[in-house]
């Protein structure tokens, strides 16, 4: 079975885009919100607190962002209540990544399409990683997909994404690049966010993680998780460079979780452009630079109309990946 992300995804991704250019409006949000569509831990939970207080810090809102934790069906509780509750909103913005774009791809939100939403912009892309706990006997990528190869009943794979989603692709895009030729039997468990996952991890009910960089840091900083591979084509810079990639490791996987932000579908355009506008900014600064760094991210630079087409081409292609892993019909 043949299984491949196009080079012009990737690509797309990675050599970013020019930034939205429209003069930002003089609306400023007065009770600023990110919603964080998992538990707290994980990407989407990182992306709203770490924006919102470099967004303070850098004097482009005035007042403390509140983050609001609305975990369930892998993002799509929070999107409902955005699109059903909450959808002239000029304060709310939502933490988004892939994984919302898998979703989507896949009909997972049942009634709802990406067109429901406006797509704000991007601050980043997070690099997958496959991972065990530090006093896991395993140390390798492909020790652990020998363990999956031999017996798929012996290695379960926790991440923070449903059934189907971002987290669970990575996975399978490292089993099939290896050789696993029915990736259907790769035992994989669904949590509310990656801080969940890895709990689980920690406490033995599972054998492995599927993630981001930018959720295994903490865990690996603090001694409880090992990194055995990074779904990178080249080994990330400074601290991150540590990490193996997949490819070093004989297994062509490469899966990067773009980063970003939707909003209200009725926003209005002043609040619209002013998010667009005070996020750009904060893309650019050196702060929000320094933060990508100590983090793992990568560069993905695109605002407004730009993002908006990304996420479109992003959701066009994952319906095309899970229709051949037969994810989809």
């Amino acid at each position: 079975m043949a299984f491949k992300i196009s080079r012009a995804f990737l690509a797309a991704a990675f050599l970013g885009a020019s930034a939205f250019t429209a003069s930002a409006a003089d609306y400023k949000p007065e009770n600023p919100e990110c919603i964080a569509p998992a538990n707290p831990g994980g990407g989407w939970d990182f992306t709203c607190r770490q924006v919102g207080k470099s967004l303070q810090d850098l004097g482009l809102i005035d007042t403390t962002m509140q983050v609001v934790n609305l975990a369930g069906g892998g993002g799509g509780v929070a999107y409902a209540a955005v699109i059903n509750k909450r959808n002239d909103d000029n304060d709310l913005i939502v933490a988004a990544s892939s994984a919302t774009a898998t979703r989507l791809a896949q009909g997972a939100f049942p009634g709802n399409t990406m067109d429901q939403v406006r797509w704000l912009a991007a601050v980043g892309a997070d690099y997958g990683v496959i991972a065990v706990a530090a006093d896991s006997p395993v140390n390798t990528l492909t020790e652990l997909l020998d363990q999956i190869k031999n017996d798929p009943t012996s290695v379960s794979v926790a991440g923070g994404s449903a059934v189907g989603g971002w987290d669970h692709l990575k996975v399978l895009i490292a089993a099939n690049a290896y050789g696993i030729e029915d990736v259907r039997k790769v035992k994989y468990i669904a949590f509310d966010g990656g801080g969940e996952a890895v709990t689980q991890l920690l406490a033995g009910s599972v054998q492995a993680f599927t993630g981001d960089i930018s959720e295994a840091k903490g865990f690996v900083d603090s001694g409880d998780i090992k990194v055995i591979a990074v779904l990178s084509p080249d080994r990330l810079p400074g601290e991150f460079s540590k990490f193996p990639t997949a490819k070093e490791q004989g297994v062509d996987a490469v899966g990067a979780n773009w980063r970003g932000f939707y909003a209200p579908g009725n926003m209005s355009d002043d609040a619209y452009e002013a998010w667009v506008s005070k996020i750009g900014e904060l893309y650019a600064s050196d702060q929000w630079k320094e933060t990508m760094a100590a983090n793992g991210l990568a560069p993905l630079d695109l605002q407004g109309a730009e993002f908006q087409e990304f996420v479109s081409n992003s959701v066009a292609q994952i319906q095309s990946i899970s229709r051949e892993i037969g994810i989809i019909k």
